[in-house]
């Protein structure tokens, strides 16, 4: 369990610097946009492999589970994670479900760690999916605050979002379809339906 909570340090601490303006302009000075950049790539790759490699080291520690949630939780965690996979490809896809959402890739981090609370009792995914939601709503708050320091939110290119929007839904839905076909299973190692 030790790997996975450096592991979440490190990658959620390196996502919240932007929110401490001082240190991370600091950063971007002497390192350069490439350099930070880098940094910042290394740092949260660092962070993925102690996550992944302390979650799996947890999941077979035969940690006894502090809630087992009931069966039909599961249909709603099917539910639930729709929309992740959309709001992650429209965070990329300038349209009308970024703009109405503001900051998507945040927005599907909270649900996905939401739906997952709601299906996992195991110490080690509370401590996982409670971190990245209490990240997701600090970093909220945060980009809030920016965007009002900053004058309002950066203005979302509008010229093509009905066709972005369309890329977003296709793509979105159809890695969803693809994580509960078989995905979840090969990456995660436990399978969606069984």
């Amino acid at each position: 369990m030790i790997l996975l909570i450096l592991g979440l340090i490190v990658f959620l601490g390196i996502h919240s610097l932007p929110a401490f303006a001082g240190p991370h302009d600091s950063m971007k000075a002497k390192l350069g946009e490439n350099g930070f950049k880098m940094l910042f790539s290394v740092i949260s790759a660092v962070g993925i492999v102690l996550i992944v490699y302390g979650y799996g080291q947890a999941r077979f520690a035969g940690y006894m589970p502090i809630y087992t949630p009931p069966i039909w939780m599961s249909h709603l965690v099917l539910l639930l994670m729709v929309p992740v996979f959309v709001l992650l490809a429209a965070a990329y896809l300038p349209g009308h479900i970024k703009k109405r959402t503001k900051h998507p890739m945040i927005l599907s981090v909270k649900i996905w760690a939401f739906a997952h609370l709601l299906a996992n009792g195991e110490p080690q995914s509370l401590l996982l999916f409670l971190g990245f939601l209490a990240w997701g709503v600090f970093d909220r708050i945060s980009l809030k605050r920016r965007d009002v320091a900053a004058g309002g939110p950066v203005a979302v290119d509008m010229s093509h979002a009905v066709r972005n929007d369309a890329i977003a839904l296709i793509i979105g839905l159809g890695i969803y379809v693809l994580f509960v076909w078989k995905l979840h299973e090969i990456i995660i190692g436990v399978p969606v339906i069984s």
